[in-house]
């Protein structure tokens, strides 16, 4: 907050123009130390609590600020979207250069959102062209703190491979990074998308485009989000090539932006005040074997039965392990510092089933210790979080030397004695799911169904929101006497 109110001290507010009829205001902020990337902010007359950071495209060359950028303000601000066109600096071959400016102007919405009256859950991008590579950057390859709620995506370049894609932008973007086949591979955006992880989007394209073909951008973009049971709309016009933007010369434009308009009305909102719960484990989290895990796995499940007062994260990662020395450990993954940056009220742990492989288990003397450690980091958090240990549901069948024997008698224990331990509460898993006989388990016997999600869901979102447990004892009748 202290930057932004230097900058806007350095460039006052000032009253818009009639013909921007929905704007109430418009600020102008300096964005990068050296002054060249500029925010510009266009405020609503009645704010929603959304907003969105619009990044013009002109192959990494130059910018399209007005049918990609200012055109638009009015558009969003009849809809009470806080609208911000940001004017970021060319990479002439150093990506971070634009990368630091989106970043930036991501961070500034948020830390703006008292004043501006803006919902920090509910900050998207938009991109057009190269803008959309810039804008599918940051959204796969951002920090938890830059990283947007959603993303829209015009004509997006996203491939950085030159033989599918716009040869300027590589170039641009890139530089001699291009003959990096690591980095062309790394910066082609739809090989960065992550499960959970990478926000919803949707994506409008020409089908006759012939500066960004779709088929090897926009439409590899979707087909990542989809296998990776993300969120994500794509809508493809017959004609318009490329570049068309706001203009209304452009045949589709009318029903583009019924579209768009459309898509961001039913896009599910979190409130602000929510309490914010991070649902931490493995496959079984993830949602492993269900189609849309984001959508039907249990954390997805929970939050539907938990409602509009809870914002439930899923921060499951296929095949992790709580031993640091498992073969897949999940303190080592992006989704966990990604579940200690969202700050959470509620965390529900559920690791051990990979734990209890043979391969794993040799470790088992480090398990308590690691598992400490995870709940020591959440203890740390400023929202000290009320903590939640999972046991494992069943293995119905021994499957990649996953062993329910392992489980019921050397994780589940350490389990009860962590969480003894910290004054933890336990969610018993594993004795809900043994009663239904593995009805509810997909066929590898070991992952729940979608049916068997909603269970999980139900058991884990009735535990969460029993009242807290009321100490017992010699300290809490000291507690009671000191009130």
């Amino acid at each position: 907050m202290k930057k932004l109110f230097c900058l806007a001290f350095l460039l006052p507010l000032f009253f818009a123009a009639p013909s921007e009829a929905q704007t109430a205001r418009k600020v102008k902020l300096v964005n990068s130390p050296d002054g060249k990337s500029q925010l510009e902010v266009f405020l609503p007359e009645k704010p929603s609590g959304r907003a969105i950071v619009g990044c013009p495209g002109g192959g990494y060359s130059h910018l399209a600020m007005n049918h990609e950028g200012y055109d638009w303000a009015d558009y969003f601000n009849s809809q009470g979207i806080t609208y911000c066109v940001l004017t970021y600096r060319m990479p002439n071959g150093d990506r971070n250069i634009p990368l630091a400016d989106a970043y930036n102007a991501i961070r500034t919405v948020r830390d703006s959102a008292v004043v501006w009256h803006v919902n920090p859950y509910d900050v998207g991008i938009m991109g057009f062209s190269a803008g959309g590579h810039l804008a599918s950057s940051v959204s796969t390859h951002a920090p938890f703190d830059a990283r947007p709620n959603f993303s829209i995506l015009f004509y997006p370049v996203v491939s950085m491979d030159e033989k599918e894609t716009h040869k300027g932008s590589c170039v641009g973007f890139l530089g001699d990074g291009r003959n990096d086949k690591s980095l062309v591979k790394d910066w082609t955006n739809y090989n960065a998308v992550r499960r959970h992880l990478t926000p919803p989007a949707i994506i409008l394209m020409s089908a006759d485009d012939a500066v960004v073909p779709p088929l090897t951008n926009g439409m590899r973009y979707y087909e990542a989000m989809r296998k990776a049971g993300n969120p994500c709309a794509m809508y493809v016009y017959p004609t318009g090539g490329h570049g068309w933007g706001f203009r209304n010369t452009f045949a589709y434009h009318d029903q583009m932006t019924m579209e768009l308009t459309t898509w961001l009305n039913n896009l599910p909102v979190h409130k602000a005040d929510a309490k914010r719960v991070a649902c931490i484990g493995n496959s079984i989290t993830d949602g492993s074997g269900i189609d849309m895990a984001e959508v039907n796995g249990y954390p997805a499940q929970m939050q539907q039965i938990l409602g509009e007062d809870y914002h439930v994260r899923n921060f499951g990662v296929g095949a992790r392990t709580m031993l640091n020395k498992g073969d897949h450990p999940y303190m080592k993954e992006l989704a966990w510092r990604d579940a200690l940056a969202f700050n959470p009220d509620i965390v529900v742990i559920k690791l051990g089933t990979n734990d209890s492989k043979t391969a794993n288990w040799k470790y088992s003397a480090e398990f308590e210790g690691d598992m400490q450690q995870m709940v020591d980091s959440l203890k740390a958090l400023p929202s000290k979080p009320r903590i939640f240990l999972a046991t494992p549901i069943p293995a119905f069948k021994t499957q990649w030397t996953i062993n329910d024997s392992t489980i019921v008698n050397g994780v589940i224990p350490i389990i009860y004695k962590v969480a003894k331990n910290n004054a933890l509460e336990v969610i018993d898993l594993h004795t809900a799911f043994n009663n239904n006989d593995g009805k509810q388990i997909q066929r590898d016997m070991i992952h729940p169904t979608k049916e068997g999600a909603r269970q999980m869901a139900t058991i884990v979102a009735a535990e969460i929101t029993k009242p807290l447990p009321q100490p017992k004892g010699k300290k809490a009748r000291q507690r009671r006497l000191k009130k």
